[in-house]
């Protein structure tokens, strides 16, 4: 098999995986009231794909070569205690966004 063939399968396979994974939630049970427990649970889905798609760009940031960065470390604490604090994720990205800004032009 090609090499081009074989991203072409791969790419097909988990396309279709993604839309049987997706479909078994929304469309079995999508009609259907689900249960307190599962609803009580999928509260937290947010709060935790969230930091899971952030704490990678902070630990190892690809600008850097994966080299932990104190200027987005600081960006980071910046912005999860203006989020803490104040409950605004407006204010809690700027906040990030201006220590980023702040530190990386003071840091070099």
């Amino acid at each position: 098999m090609s090499e081009v063939a074989r991203i072409w399968v791969v790419m097909i396979v988990v396309g279709v995986g993604t839309y049987l994974i997706r479909y078994s939630f929304l469309g079995l049970v999508g009609d259907r009231p689900l249960p307190e427990w599962a609803l009580r649970m999928l509260r937290y889905v947010p709060v935790a794909v969230m930091p899971a798609l952030v704490a990678p760009l902070v630990v190892w940031p690809a600008a850097t070569g994966g080299a932990p960065d104190p200027a987005r470390m600081l960006a980071a604490l910046a912005a999860l205690a203006v989020g803490a604090v104040m409950r605004s994720v407006l204010g809690s990205i700027f906040a990030g966004m201006g220590v980023l800004y702040l530190a990386l032009w003071a840091i070099g």
